[in-house]
């Protein structure tokens, strides 16, 4: 895990120049590699490539970066690949290995096997590798986007880097995309690869770039596809996920160093941190974080319930007010732009803990979006089950949950009640592209506080509705696998942006095993009835590890994500803090945002609302990027 950067040009830069950019690039991402830094430009200056390393296999100096290979090929590599050992066996014929780091692998399989190497790495991975033979960069992002990868073209030279604000400096200014502001206030995430930074590109999961004489190209090389499996009985399913799950733990416990979790009291990091205590190898260190100024914020009974049964030490991080007033503007700044929800400060706090204890920790993201694991979806049939015993269609095979199998479960929604009256209040019965829309649109309580009439809306819903109705991939009508399918392309990569962001702040690596594509890509053959049998979330996990989750954690009915007590935070002791921001934002007339409205409405918001953590995350974004420009534009001058 570590941070790159560099820049690809056909006119060449002169040597002084090009030490500069990358030295600028480099100190702006210093946080992810505390181990090491390296530079290289190649020929001419059409090339130069910077690293920061957090050294987690093959300690010693062989493992530095940039990489070279005999044959004229560099590397600057971020991520793990998790079979390097199969593949250094694999091709110890056709390369003599001078080191023992998955870096130089992926030289290895790209002497062998060109662009097609990134179809045999099995990992979280971003790259850019210079081929000086063709003189052509050739870039990529692992299959979900667990690394990022970002560029830029600005007269004639493309920039990359791991974060966005290292492209920053070399943008003819710091302007917002319009575009991506409208995905963003819809989700609170884009949904395609524009960011907030006008000029900037986010390289999509799955893709590589490649950039010969000055011309850049993207193409996808993985996806997804919800090819159903009609063959096998549930009890085949079971085992088969057993087994994968224990294959990605194996492999995602590889390192030089001690291995770690965070333990969130919920069923996905607890069965990770459990089964990853079996290994003979485990590390016992399980980190977490709780609120305790108000009732309803703390889980840690649940996390010590897991931990305790895994012989874990569990470390808590206890978050206060102050706490936030103190690391939200850092918390903004590390995640470049803002994203997801206001999950990313507690997960800021608990890394920072984390990494005063080890180097790299395990995390149960992913489970969600693969299983089910999300009320919203339960929302949605609930709707959709009555449509459809109303209209006599609800056994015609296009909806898995009936009305009568999913009474039982409803005691999920207790906590929901606000969501569904929200969602029922229009459109009810409406077409499921619409319908799920509504259930993903986080600005529906957002009205005089932005101008929409100066946003495109029509291209956000036909965005979403592109990817929702994607027959490529989800080839039969399942409104659970249009659903699934959705969050998986869109709002993953938002959480694993925050996953990153807020371990690599502190110079910590965070691992993902249900996001090995070996499992994936079964779980896509996995009929929706499995996973989600009677409107019952994640049932294929509890089914399997019923022997092996406690059963509190199993039976809960109240997990909602990483609950932040925003709204009485913001009602008292942050009060003050966040009127004065926004009263300073009425000065500064951002665009498409009315200040006076946002300062009106404050406190209105319900509990579950984002309205409030959106709007306070866009000024803090605004302060720490726009109004700070000219600080960018002054570290690229020579």
């Amino acid at each position: 895990m570590c941070g790159i950067a560099g820049f690809v040009t056909p006119r060449g830069l002169d040597e002084r120049r090009a030490d500069k950019v990358l030295e600028v690039m480099s100190s702006l991402i210093a946080h992810r590699g505390p181990d090491g830094l390296g530079h290289w430009s190649g020929p001419g200056g059409t090339v130069g490539l910077a690293h920061r390393r957090l050294a987690i296999i093959d300690l010693t100096a062989s493992g530095a970066q940039p990489m070279h290979g005999p044959n004229g090929t560099v590397i600057s590599f971020n991520g793990e690949i998790y079979n390097f050992l199969e593949l250094r066996e694999e091709l110890a014929g056709a390369w003599t290995f001078r080191s023992h780091s998955d870096t130089e692998v992926i030289l290895a399989a790209y002497e062998k096997w060109g662009d097609d190497c990134v179809n045999h790495l099995r990992g979280m991975f971003a790259f850019a590798l210079w081929d000086g033979r063709r003189n052509r960069l050739l870039a990529a992002r692992d299959r979900f986007g667990i690394k990022p990868f970002y560029y830029a073209a600005v007269d004639g030279i493309v920039y990359f880097a791991s974060e966005a604000k290292s492209l920053l400096p070399f943008l003819p200014g710091i302007e917002t995309d319009e575009d991506a502001l409208a995905e963003y206030l819809t989700f609170q995430y884009t949904i395609g690869e524009k960011t907030l930074f006008k000029g900037v590109q986010g390289l999509l999961p799955g893709h590589v770039l490649v950039v010969e004489d000055g011309v850049v190209g993207v193409r996808r090389y993985w996806d997804v596809q919800y090819e159903v499996d009609w063959d096998h009985s549930p009890r085949y399913f079971e085992e088969r996920f057993r087994e994968l799950v224990a294959d990605s733990m194996k492999v995602h416990l590889r390192a030089d160093v001690p291995v770690g979790g965070y333990v969130s009291g919920g069923l996905d990091s607890s069965l990770v941190a459990i089964l990853a205590s079996q290994a003979d190898h485990a590390n016992k260190d399980a980190f977490h974080g709780r609120f305790l100024e108000y009732s309803g914020y703390d889980e840690s009974d649940y996390a010590r319930t897991a931990t305790d049964l895994a012989g874990m030490n569990l470390h808590i991080a206890d978050i206060t007010a102050d706490d936030f007033r103190r690391h939200i503007g850092d918390v903004i700044y590390h995640l470049d732009f803002p994203v997801a929800g206001p999950g990313s400060f507690p997960q800021f706090m608990v890394s920072a803990l984390a990494a005063r204890h080890l180097k790299v920790v395990l995390g149960g993201q992913g489970g969600d979006e693969l299983l089910g694991g999300y009320a919203r979806y339960l929302v949605a049939y609930l709707e959709q089950s009555i449509k459809a015993a109303i209209d006599g269609t609800y056994k015609s095979g296009n909806f898995l949950v009936t009305i009568e199998s999913v009474v039982p479960n409803l005691g999920l929604l207790r906590e929901y009640k606000p969501m569904i009256k929200e969602f029922w209040r229009e459109g009810l019965f409406d077409d499921l592209d619409k319908r799920y829309y509504r259930l993903v649109d986080r600005s529906t309580d957002m009205v005089g506080e932005v101008d929409w009439a100066a946003l495109d809306r029509t291209r956000v819903f036909e965005a979403f509705r592109s990817i929702f109705n994607n027959r490529d991939n989800v080839r039969k009508e399942a409104y659970f696998d249009k659903m699934t399918h959705f969050d998986f392309k869109c709002l993953l990569p938002a959480l694993l942006h925050v996953e990153d962001r807020m371990s690599m702040a502190h110079g910590l690596e965070s691992r993902v095993p249900f996001l090995d594509h070996p499992l994936v890509e079964f779980l896509a053959t996995v009929p929706a009835d499995v996973k989600f049998k009677g409107g019952q979330m994640k049932q294929l996990m509890k089914s399997v590890y019923k022997d092996v989750l406690p059963r509190s954690i199993v039976d809960r009915r109240d997990k909602m994500g990483f609950p932040v007590p925003l709204k009485e935070w913001l009602e008292g002791p942050l009060k003050d803090f966040v009127t004065d921001l926004f009263a300073e934002q009425r000065l500064k007339h951002r665009p498409y945002l009315n200040s006076d409205v946002i300062l009106s409405s404050f406190g209105t918001a319900s509990r579950f609302s984002r309205k409030t953590w959106g709007l306070l995350s866009l000024e803090l974004w605004h302060q720490r990027f726009h109004d700070r420009a000219p600080e960018f534009r002054a570290m690229a001058k020579a």
